[in-house]
């Protein structure tokens, strides 16, 4: 009678199991299934009159990007009245081809300001309306008062944007905020000359700490550096960093202390558009600043200026940049495209 008892107890239990369901499986049915991206699109654009046309969000708007980075000068407002500065933010945020461009993107834009949406042409930190200005930068990029940089001097801040297992992270540089004043330049032609002095500044002691903080952590596979004024080319007399070689040689330094993966500069300013490489000893590939300026204007009276690292032609015609990001074969295509119809103009590949 026992055996029999245990018999149909060891029964019952084997039915049990076998009726039990596989959670295990179960889970991993219902789980999604994480799909990489291949490429993340960027669209760049600076020197924006909001005077004049912008139905050139239209054409941009075709090219489907994942981000919009705004390269300094997105409006000009040139004026110590701050409430005629808001009202032409306004009168971009409120334009239905630029309202339509941002809905139609992944992500929210990125921006950095320059001299003309600072206030006053080619100011620095003497400006006197530098933290009213600021309020209405963030506001335009609907940055709130609970992010880091609303709470501290200055319009720099970072950006990573995750894809699956890989990485963007964006370095917004602030480029007026704390930069001192510009030296004379003693050439006829020319507007400015390099400070001669170490102790001179364009990003300031503490954007730089920040900045160098950013770099020590970062794990992105690309690491783009937006700055309003250009990196590389420095013979032109006007605004650049060339101005401050002791601030270059600082942010090199960096780099090679720092080991990031794949950097390259957007820069914006100078009405033209332009792809600038140098070699730099320890960096194992050509550091490249890519100028995309004029998006309402242009230097069309352009007549030639010296650059000892353009790559290819200038562009003296309104245009904007597109930059595919290969997240499989970590390379870049960078193209500098017409604002009237879209067509490509120049272009260059980015093999890191």
């Amino acid at each position: 009678m026992m055996k029999k008892i245990h018999w149909i107890l060891t029964l019952a239990v084997i039915l049990f199991a076998s009726c039990k369901p596989n959670t295990s499986d179960k889970k991993t049915e219902s789980e999604p299934i994480e799909i990489q991206p291949k490429t993340f699109r960027i669209a760049i654009g600076s020197c924006n009159r909001q005077d004049l046309p912008q139905e050139y969000w239209s054409i941009i708007e075709k090219d489907s990007a994942d981000i919009f980075v705004w390269g300094g000068d997105n409006i000009y407002a040139d004026t110590p009245n701050m409430d005629l500065m808001g009202e032409k933010y306004d009168s971009i945020k409120s334009d239905p081809y630029y309202q339509s461009f941002i809905k139609s993107l992944p992500n929210a834009p990125l921006g950095v300001w320059d001299d003309h949406d600072y206030g006053k042409n080619d100011a620095g930190k003497e400006w006197p309306y530098k933290e009213e200005a600021k309020e209405l930068f963030l506001d335009f990029l609907d940055i709130d008062s609970t992010q880091a940089v609303a709470n501290r001097g200055g319009t720099y801040y970072s950006k990573v944007i995750a894809l699956g297992n890989k990485s963007i992270k964006f370095y917004m540089l602030d480029s007026r905020y704390f930069r001192d004043g510009l030296v004379k330049a003693e050439v006829p032609g020319k507007r400015y000359q390099p400070h001669t002095s170490k102790d001179s500044s364009l990003l300031g002691e503490q954007q730089w700490r920040w900045l160098e903080n950013e770099f020590k952590s970062s794990k992105a596979n690309f690491n783009i550096i937006v700055s309003s004024i250009q990196f590389l080319s420095s013979e032109h007399g006007f605004e650049t960093w060339g101005n401050f070689p002791n601030e270059i040689e600082k942010m090199q330094n960096l780099w090679l202390e720092y080991p990031l993966q794949n950097i390259f500069l957007l820069s914006g300013d100078r009405h033209i558009s332009e792809f600038s490489q140098k070699k730099i000893d320890g960096l194992a590939y050509p550091l490249t600043d890519f100028t995309s300026s004029g998006l309402t204007h242009s230097y069309s009276s352009y007549s030639g200026e010296p650059n000892q690292y353009r790559v290819g032609e200038v562009v003296a015609q309104t245009s904007y940049g597109i930059i595919d990001l290969n997240l499989v074969t970590e390379e870049a295509e960078l193209r500098i495209k017409s604002t009237t119809d879209g067509h490509t103009i120049s272009e260059l590949h980015l093999d890191f």
